[in-house]
């Protein structure tokens, strides 16, 4: 019960630190000192079991992945793919319902801060002369942002939890695809409702020519899906030939590469490495497994409560895959499907996270009531995290 009581305290320290906006990276180390504090630890083997950790395939695959993220999502912007994107949605998505929830979709893929505040004039434009409330335009905008964060390895969370878990990232987005895809036909059902789907003939050409502009990231998921190629590789494939295709030359190259390795990154996987290191080498996991034991509290009830409550506290998905996945890694022997479900559960705890800066700019713009926005989100988040719970039962059941 002891050990349960000193890890509560660091999650809440650490947490204590999010709130004051240090970065995840710097609070998970700072919770590391704890361990060394809290725990009788053989200080002669701190900086071999550091060293261990920053050697790791691990750290390395997680390092070049969220780096060559940043800079992937760089070149599309550069190359001005991004925007040909956005016009391409505007160019064939006639339906009517379809053209609204393109630009939150489009602009989504990229995992870039600030994203909801650019989509949310498009939503709002697309949206003239209905009947939608602000509150579902707020909706809207915010909802149709948010599937690819379960399934797109653009997004950190995905990566990260694919890399701490030892998952293959192609089997946890698979495990994922099922509950993305409740997540966005969830959508239909609680907006748009008073929208009719009205057609419009578009020309053929006009699609052909503007669907190129998504080969890239189709390629990033076929290559990691598909043929299981390390998402690193698939990404630095992927900016290479961008760079040959538009002919933007070897210092061009160089930028690009250059722009994914900021500091907010080295530190953020050094954190999570070194917080899962400390963990167990402290013997704070077999000190809680035997708590847990003890007490009787089935796994399942971990794998669910405290991603979930992290993510509503944190409001970023990093924030509770880096701290409380090495620490459910080693209550049991992990199953995928399991970790999909502590994924997903964890996510719930974002979407509805009033510290989720996509609600905040979303709000922000539509000035809409907050209570308004939660009557949708909150059915919404309940229905998805449901599905995932039917797809851990029957996954159980037939294993």
């Amino acid at each position: 019960m002891l050990d349960i009581i000193k890890v509560v305290f660091i999650f809440i320290f650490i947490l204590f630190l999010l709130r004051k906006k240090i970065n995840i990276g710097y609070a998970l180390v700072a919770g590391s000192l704890f361990f060394i504090i809290l725990y009788p630890v053989n200080f002669n083997k701190i900086p071999e079991t550091i060293f261990k950790g920053l050697t790791s395939h691990t750290f390395l695959n997680l390092l070049f992945s969220l780096t060559l993220i940043k800079s992937f999502e760089y070149s599309l912007r550069q190359t001005g793919l991004m925007q040909k994107m956005t016009d391409a949605s505007q160019t064939f998505l006639t339906n009517k319902k379809l053209s609204i929830i393109s630009m939150p979709l489009i602009i989504g893929m990229l995992p870039s801060l600030g994203g909801a505040y650019l989509s949310a004039p498009m939503v709002d434009s697309a949206t003239k002369n209905t009947t939608v409330s602000k509150e579902e335009k707020a909706f809207i905008n915010y909802w149709y942002r948010h599937p690819w964060e379960l399934i797109l390895p653009l997004y950190p969370g995905i990566v990260l939890a694919s890399a701490v878990s030892g998952i293959p990232l192609r089997d946890l987005i698979l495990l994922n695809l099922p509950v993305a895809l409740v997540f966005f036909i969830t959508g239909f059902f609680l907006s748009m409702k008073n929208i009719g789907n009205n057609y419009n003939n578009v020309l053929k050409q006009n699609i052909l020519r503007s669907i190129y502009s998504f080969i890239p990231i189709a390629l990033v998921l076929l290559f990691v899906i598909a043929f299981k190629i390390d998402l690193s590789i698939s990404l630095f494939l992927n900016i290479v030939f961008l760079c040959i295709f538009f002919r933007l030359g070897i210092k061009k190259f160089f930028e690009i590469i250059k722009y994914g390795f900021t500091i907010e990154v080295i530190v953020l996987v050094f954190g999570v490495i070194i917080f899962k290191e400390m963990l167990q080498f402290s013997g704070a996991v077999e000190g809680v497994a035997k708590a847990v034991t003890l007490l009787g509290i089935p796994h399942i009830f971990i794998f669910i409560l405290v991603p979930f409550l992290i993510g509503l506290i944190t409001g970023i998905s990093v924030g509770f895959v880096g701290s409380t996945f090495p620490l459910l890694l080693h209550l049991k022997y992990t199953i995928p499907y399991e970790i999909s479900l502590a994924f997903v559960s964890g996510y719930a705890g974002v979407l509805i996270s009033p510290l989720h800066l996509c609600l905040v700019l979303t709000n922000e713009y539509f000035k809409a009531d907050m209570l308004g926005i939660y009557k949708k989100i909150i059915p919404a988040t309940t229905i998805m995290f449901l599905s995932a719970l039917i797809e851990f039962a029957i996954l159980r059941y037939y294993s």
